[in-house]
């Protein structure tokens, strides 16, 4: 099986403001520990390892993307 990146999510809207929710008050490392213990237990729910490491690999290239700076892909540096 491979990882599945088309938009399939029903209440998308209701499952952001949850996350938002669960994350109130909590300090950065308790919010961290959320946010993990929230993937591994998707990840379980999924239960193939291959899927799941395909979606860390693809979550880490979006994350490089996002994190360059605007000027830097004036200057060609994406490469």
């Amino acid at each position: 099986m491979s990882l599945r990146t088309e938009p399939r999510l029903s209440r998308h809207d209701d499952i952001f403001a949850a996350l938002m929710d669960a994350h109130r008050d909590l300090d950065p490392q308790e919010s961290r520990r959320l946010d993990a213990e929230i993937v591994l237990l998707l990840a379980n729910h999924i239960g193939d390892a291959e899927v799941v490491l395909q979606a860390i690999t693809l979550a880490r290239s979006l994350h490089g993307e996002k994190s360059r700076k605007p000027e830097d892909a004036e200057q060609g540096e994406f490469s």
